[in-house]
């Protein structure tokens, strides 16, 4: 641990009761519950971990398991605790003083029915405090634990600062319903954090690559789109100006903000404001795909919101967003006549092949064009495959290819020492962090394939799927069973009034030149077919071979566009296994096709580097003896939120995706590994979003522990906290009230006491807020299995509670008469229970027909 997580340990040793860490986004807080796993004692009671991700208890037993060397006795790892296991087992658990993983729905229903003692608890911690409220389970658990046993401290972690500043005073009022008088703020510019971090900080490279010109068109048009739109719902004198920037809008939360302000008053608002939200949520994403996806893609992409919005959209009208369509089609293709007149707005940079649709009423054709074929000046027209490749994917090769020129260069420079490979040295390997899964895919196809027969299989996805819907049209149906290509219409076909109309709004002769190029995909196919049936000797065809009649990928060939690269595929286990010691099996090279190495598992994928080697050597084309040797690579998906830097401790990363939380998990991994030489690679769009996102990310955290900071100065959190946040709260303040609200004019001037209300509650209602408040009134809450509603209020009574969506799947379903009728069968008082968000306007409104009558009968 480094010395300022021992400050925070410290600091929460100090204070019985708890308290409530902030620390900054990318701050592992695993190891500081760790560190509390490790100091608790079985004979203290339970140590109960409560609202844990997948990832963040993976976390924890990584973080004990790097404690392993120091502590010889057995590590205290947590245990889940699942919803199916019987209720005696449970409480033994609980009372054996184990660690265990717990959600609230569980823990909740255990503490009031007495299966798990408060006073058993030794410590409660609460993880994710940015997600509680007043009326949530989690702040249910904090009060009835409080209740019975004020001495269990309650310590809650969040690493998200800037949604405790989301909302009026929501770190107190969290601090309130958790009982806890003490805040832990540790942001990136402590000064102890930044002493220890910055003691021996990585080697960072920046490297800003240059935008296209379309690129650059496509994000001017997309920010004036996006302040088009935030102009107009400023007018409408509903939001917040302040929040109306465009560096707000870059972010997700910013779709939070407004919808918070917008929700009280939602059915006041008319349409436009409606969909200039949407809008401001569309374009958002548009900016984001545009410096993450390809080019083809990014055209699909479009192509999907062109059908899916249509004129409900607003942004889709303005003039920005014709250009935004225009030169994402230029990057990919341009339709030019015969006589090479252009029918884009940008001229031609990048040499193209041209493909040429002739009119089938004209079999003569006039003129050669640059293949050779014969075109028809006056009726064909020319489609011209651009296909534009992301500017970074260059960059990665040239990087990848120094890093191993650089590798090779220290190793002969060592005098006396000979030169071994170790494919199986996992500090070798160079980690390559992306944004998702489908960008670590290709960029592996791109180093395997290459960037050109990347992007020409994406052109040809591209290509079917437009004959899938030219088809779909012409049969007159709507759906399709699978329909190929990414976000073309999920197989859903407007029907058109006339066959000149295409679904994407492109012109006839445009859709014709596409089905064209199509079609010239699709004719070698068959004539590979019928020369496979006819030629039974020839079984030697390259990636395929005959099985019955079908085409089967041939196993142990790989299918890559180039044959002097056949690069193999290892499998790496990213567990923690590998830090132990499991390192073999890197080097050894894998089986199968490289059909089914693709589809393995993102993390798992490294290129060997003695394969490389093998084929760098062997008699290739001229322009592959060229190509230089490349280290072995590692890509990882930054949300699979795994910690991937401790199991395979690469001393070279490149973040090809910047991101906020994985910089500040890298300065953790130098700090922890001071004496590892670590090199970090950062790939930035010059003068692009992705910069000002990331500038801006920095911002919005300090901005937010500043906010923060000056919070804790004023506020005013008494001694005894009760919790008390949402009116007369608890069961011995309701009953002092009645007590002093009686009638003095009674005998005695007191009133006898009455019998405590109580209620029974379904188990699966403890995900809502409603049980919450019932206890907080003082009912007594028995939680029970139903069959038959969810509340039962007596013999005669039974409740069914309905949110708001679920009442309309209910009416639609045809459910909510099902459940009224077995109510009815078992219960004299039926009541159905409607119920909304405080944050969202509801009421009920009469039709027309309903006024209607009711004037009428007023008028007789």
């Amino acid at each position: 641990m480094l010395p300022f997580q021992e400050q925070i340990i410290s600091d929460l040793l100090d204070d019985r009761n708890g308290g409530l860490v902030v620390v900054a986004s990318g701050f592992p807080f695993s190891s500081l519950i760790a560190s509390l796993l490790l100091l608790h004692h079985p004979s203290a009671g339970s140590f109960l971990l409560l609202s844990a991700s997948e990832p963040q208890k993976s976390a924890i037993s990584a973080a004990l398991r790097r404690a392993a060397p120091v502590h010889t006795d057995p590590l205290p790892f947590p245990s889940d605790l699942p919803s199916d296991l019987p209720s005696h087992h449970r409480t033994a658990l609980y009372a054996s003083g184990a660690a265990l993983f717990v959600t609230p729905r569980i823990l909740v229903a255990d503490l009031l029915t007495s299966r798990v003692p408060p006073s058993s608890v030794a410590t409660l911690v609460v993880l994710n405090a940015h997600r509680l409220s007043d009326t949530s389970t989690e702040a249910f658990i904090a009060r009835i634990l409080h209740s019975y046993s004020p001495s269990t401290p309650i310590v809650a972690f969040t690493d998200c600062p800037h949604a405790m500043v989301s909302g009026f005073s929501k770190a107190e009022r969290i601090m309130k319903s958790l009982f806890v008088r003490r805040l832990h703020l540790w942001p990136r510019f402590h000064v102890l954090v930044s002493s220890d971090l910055e003691r021996t900080p990585p080697e960072v490279v920046d490297v800003r690559v240059p935008m296209s010109a379309a690129m650059k068109g496509i994000q001017d048009a997309i920010l004036g789109s996006m302040d088009a739109c935030l102009r107009e719902l400023r007018r409408t004198n509903k939001v917040d100006v302040e929040d109306l920037t465009v560096e707000n809008g870059l972010f997700k939360s910013f779709d939070e903000i407004v919808r918070r302000q917008l929700d009280p008053i939602w059915h006041t608002l008319g349409k436009k404001t409606k969909q200039l939200v949407s809008d401001l949520k569309t374009l958002r994403k548009l900016l984001d795909y545009l410096v993450r996806y390809d080019a083809v893609l990014y055209l699909k992409y479009l192509d999907t919101l062109r059908v899916s919005e249509g004129v409900q959209s607003m942004w889709i009208f303005a003039d920005s967003s014709y250009k935004i369509f225009e030169l994402a089609k230029r990057r990919v293709y341009q339709v030019v006549r015969a006589d090479g007149t252009k029918s884009s707005l940008d001229d031609k940079s990048t040499p193209s092949k041209k493909r040429r649709v002739n009119d089938k009423r004209k079999k003569e054709s006039e003129g050669d064009d640059a293949d050779g074929r014969k075109v028809d000046a006056n009726v064909g027209i020319m489609l011209e495959e651009v296909l534009e490749e992301a500017p970074k994917w260059k960059v990665l090769r040239e990087l990848l290819e120094e890093i191993e020129a650089e590798r090779r260069e220290e190793n002969q420079s060592e005098e006396g020492q000979t030169k071994v490979e170790d494919a199986g040295d996992l500090s070798d390997i160079v980690l390559v962090a992306c944004k998702d899964e489908h960008s670590c895919l290709q960029l592996e196809d791109c180093i395997l394939k290459g960037p050109h027969q990347v992007m020409r299989d994406e052109w040809e996805k591209y290509l079917l799927g437009k004959v899938e819907l030219h088809n779909l049209r012409k049969r007159n149906k709507k759906k399709s069973q699978e329909p190929k290509g990414f976000g073309l219409l999920d197989g859903i076909v407007t029907a058109g009034s006339s066959d000149n109309t295409d679904p994407s709004s492109i012109s006839k002769f445009e859709n014709d030149a596409l089905l064209a190029a199509a079609s010239e995909l699709r004719i070698p196919a068959n004539k590979e077919s019928v020369l496979e049936e006819n030629n039974q000797s020839d079984g030697r065809r390259k990636g395929y071979k005959k099985t019955r009649g079908k085409k089967t990928r041939s196993k142990g060939k790989p299918m890559t566009g180039n044959p002097g690269f056949n690069f193999k595929i290892d499998q790496i286990n990213t567990n923690e296994n590998i830090s132990s010691g499991n390192n073999g099996a890197l080097g050894q090279p894998a089986t199968g096709s490289m059909q089914n190495d693709q589809e393995s598992s993102l993390e798992n994928v490294c290129i060997d580097r003695s394969d490389i080697q093998t084929h760098a050597a062997e008699s290739v084309p001229a322009a592959s003896r060229q190509t230089k040797l490349l280290p072995p690579v590692q890509f990882y998906a930054l949300d699979s939120d795994q910690q991937i830097l401790n199991a395979l401790k690469p001393s070279v990363i490149i973040v090809y995706h910047p991101n906020m939380t994985f910089v500040r998990e890298i300065e953790f991994y130098q700090a922890e590994n001071p004496s590892k030489k670590l090199k970090v690679y950062f790939l930035f769009y010059e003068d692009s979003a992705e910069v000002q996102k990331f500038e801006a990310s920095i911002r919005r955290e300090n901005s937010a522990f500043e906010s923060l900071i000056r919070q804790k100065s004023l506020m005013m959190i008494p001694v005894d906290q009760n919790g008390r946040c949402i009116g007369a709260s608890t069961p011995s303040e309701t009953e002092s009230i009645i007590l002093q609200n009686s009638l003095t004019r009674k005998a005695g001037g007191r009133m006898s006491q009455g019998r405590k209300m109580q209620v029974i509650v379904d188990m699966r209602e403890f995900m809502s807020s409603l049980p919450n408040v019932l206890h907080l009134k003082g009912m007594h809450v028995i939680p029970v299995t139903l069959e038959v509603g969810d509340y039962v209020l007596s013999p005669m009574i039974c409740v069914e509670r309905k949110s708001i969506a679920d009442l309309f799947q209910s009416f639609a379903s045809g459910r909510l008469y099902h459940q009224v009728e077995t109510m009815i069968r078992y219960y004299k008082m039926p009541v159905l229970l409607i119920e909304f968000s405080q944050d969202k306007s509801f009421s009920f409104q009469c039709s027309p027909q309903m006024i209607s009558v009711m004037m009428s009968h007023q008028q007789t």
